[in-house]
Formats: structure tokens, sequence, C-alpha cells
């Protein structure tokens, strides 16, 4: 059981690392190519896109995981009774897009030239869900190594596409070239679950008996991705209010449309990536534990999930800490080798320290999702998203700028954290 943890652990960190690299080389060349503005348009839809997927997902691939890894149920049937209510959420979804897109890009956002973006994301979210509900099989068995290849060939795929497919449209309008950034998520996400469709077993058939859902399998599976949703949902909806919450109060008290866009852009298209590139470490330790410790939690094997998380959080840290002593040190170096710019510097010193707390939630919410307890973490990231958008309003008011912001940011993660290690260890009192 060590061993394949460890090994779970390898695969995933190797290919977490590829797959990093392979998403900072798409965010660079993304800057480059399409500048500040445009970046910062993009960044602006994308708590959107976020919230969009969350809710399209329901919870549904972490359920399945935890389901599969427990090894009582028949696969298949369990991954044909949750596809109804895929189906059902994603086609409300779309519609609802198709309607409200116009008065989310004209009335929250202030900006009519992302309504093409919004609206492509009606036909991004299918598949999306379907490469998850993919994926999610392969974490229940332990198989890792479908998932990194899947995400791999996706972000070569994507690389790809904006290297080459970008420049044909730098002479239309900036809400084409975002739009497209939005639309080319489809053709990843398909080659990404053609990927995985040939790691499945050949010799697996399929009768009638498995194709009809089952009651019991989708109250298990509802049971777990209920509260799952309603905790990435109040994370996603804190996400999806935050541009608009900030452009309006940063608008009203006398920034320009320009500066926000443009310092936006910066913090969330250049900072927060650099500042979340050991997070593929943390996910990969989190990703091999979820399996590990539902199954030794449901034999009551207490003090060794307590081991193994104490090993997650430990790691985490560790590499937090290699992770953020340059970014302190040298901000303005790494944002010049990466982006071809010294901007915002600033805002990297400030969060560097705060997420080394950020770099340890991941292993804390997969232990809690893993024993049960994901009604915590939708508590947790309850708590945190209500400081977030509480100080957000007004810290901003004060007319400092993006620093609303990145203050709001700062306090989230302080809670949210604290709050998951205090129930993890409640729980294994």
């Amino acid at each position: 059981m060590k061993e394949k943890f460890i090994k779970s652990t390898l695969i995933l960190l190797i290919g977490g690392f590829i797959t990093k690299i392979l998403g900072m080389l798409i965010k660079i060349t993304i800057a480059r190519k399409i500048g500040s503005l445009a970046l910062g348009m993009y960044m602006i839809i994308l708590p959107t896109l976020n919230l969009l997927i969350t809710t399209a997902q329901f919870g549904l691939p972490i359920a399945i995981s935890k389901l599969i890894s427990e090894n009582k149920r028949n696969n298949k049937k369990l991954i044909f009774s949750t596809l109804p209510i895929v189906i059902i959420i994603n086609t409300i979804l779309i519609i609802i897009i198709i309607t409200l897109s116009p008065i989310i890009s004209s009335k929250l956002l202030h900006n009519k030239d992302l309504y093409l973006s919004i609206l492509s994301m009606a036909f991004v979210i299918p598949f999306t869900t379907i490469s998850s509900i993919c994926r999610s099989y392969f974490f229940g068995k332990e198989k890792m190594f479908p998932h990194v290849i899947s995400n791999i060939v996706e972000d070569i795929i994507r690389l790809i596409l904006i290297i080459f497919i970008l420049p044909l449209f730098s002479k239309y309008n900036i809400k084409y070239i975002v739009a497209l950034l939005v639309l080319i998520n489809i053709i990843s996400e398909i080659s990404s679950t053609i990927v995985l469709i040939f790691f499945l077993p050949k010799n697996i058939k399929i009768n009638k008996k498995d194709i009809i859902p089952d009651k019991l399998y989708i109250k298990d599976s509802l049971k777990i991705s209920i509260p799952n949703t309603t905790s990435r949902l109040i994370g996603s909806i804190g996400y999806f209010l935050e541009p608009i919450i900030l452009v309006n109060i940063l608008k009203k008290v006398g920034y320009s449309q320009i500066y926000i866009t443009t310092q936006y852009g910066i913090l969330s298209g250049y900072i927060l990536p650099i500042l979340l590139l050991p997070s593929f470490f943390t996910l990969a330790i989190s990703q091999a534990l979820l399996p590990i410790i539902s199954r030794e939690y449901i034999n009551n094997n207490k003090e060794y999930v307590k081991k193994k998380i104490i090993q997650g959080i430990t790691i985490s840290l560790i590499i937090g800490l290699i992770a953020t002593i340059p970014l302190i040190t040298i901000p303005k170096t790494i944002l010049k080798i990466i982006y071809h710019t010294k901007e915002g510097y600033q805002y990297l010193k400030l969060l560097a320290p705060i997420c080394l707390l950020q770099y340890i939630q991941s292993p804390l919410s997969a232990s809690l999702d893993a024993m049960g307890k994901s009604k915590e973490v939708m508590l947790g990231t309850l708590y945190g998203t209500i400081i977030r958008i509480t100080f957000l309003i007004i810290i901003s008011l004060l007319k400092v700028g993006i620093y609303g912001l990145i203050i709001s940011i700062s306090l989230n993660i302080i809670v949210v954290t604290t709050y998951q290690i205090k129930k993890v260890k409640q729980i294994l009192i």
C-alpha cells in the first residue's frame, strides 16, 4: 500500500510538473501575443467560466472517485447512474448562459465586448464535464498515469492552437480574440477525453443492467457531491463576484476602466499563476491521498490516516518554502524572465509568504473529502468567501486600488487553512 501511494504520488508529481510548465508556457504565450488589456479581459471572465464548470460537474467526479476507491460497487453502473444528473444540469446551464450572457457582460462586468466570450462558455462546459467524469474513474482505481498523459496532451494541444491559431485573428477586434481563447478549450478537452478512453480496460462489457440508473448509487453519489459542490460553488461564486465588485467599486471611487482591467490582468494573469506554481506538487499529493485515506478511514485505521495527512502537509510546506524564498527576494528577476515585465513585483512580494498556507489547503481538503467530511470543506470555504468579499468591499472603498483585492485574498487563505487544520484535528482525536 505504501509503495502504491509513493508510486501514485511520483507519477502525479512528474506529470504535474510537466503540465505546470506547459500551463506557464500557455499563460506566457497568451500574455505576449494579446497584450495586457486583452489578458485583463480574459482574466475577468475566467471566474464566470470556473463557476459554470463547477456547477456543471456538480461534485460528481469527486463522488465517483471516492465510491470507486471503496471497491464495493459496480463501477459501470455507478458512472451510468450519474450521467442523467450531468446531462440535466449541463442542459440547464447552456440555456442560462445563452439567455444571460448579454446581462453579465454589459450590466455586471460593464464591458459589452465580453458578450461573445461568455456565450462561448455554453459550448465548452459539456466537454469539460465529460473529461472530468472520465478522470474520476482512474483516480478511484488509483491509476494516475492515464490522468497525467491526458493532461499533458490537453495542454500541448492548447499550446499549439494558441501559437498557430491566435495570430490568425490578431487583425480582428479584441473581443473575438478573447472568445477564441475560451473556445480553444473544446478541442483540448476532446483530445484529453480521447486519451482517457484509450486507457479503459479492453475487455470491458456493458449490458442493459449497467445502463439502468440505480437509485441507491445516485443517493450515495449525491450524498458526497452536494456538499462538495456547495463548497466549490461558494468559492466559485465568490471568485465570480470578485471582478464584478472590484470593477463597480473602483469605478465609483474614481479609477478608470483601463486601470482596473490592466491591474486585475497583472494580478490574475502574471502574479497568481507564479504563486500557484507549487500547487501542482500539493495537488498531486492530494490526489494520491484521497483514495488511500478514504479506504483506511472506513476501516477505522485512524493512526495511518493521521500519518498520511501529516506526510502530505509536511511535503507541501517544504515545497512551498523552497518556492517562496526566491519570490520574496528576487520578484523583479522572476517576472522579467517569465513575462518580460516587472509589473506587479510588489504584489508578488506581499502574497508569497501568505501562499505558504495556501499550499497545504489541497491535502487538507482532500483528507476531509476522503473522510466523508465534505461539509467541513464547504463551511471553511463559506467562511473564507464571506471574509474575502466583505473585506474586498470595505478596503476597495478606501481608494487603495488593487490592494483591496490582495488583502482580501490573504485573509481568505488564512481563515480557510486555519479552519481546515482545526477540523482535521477534531476528527482524528
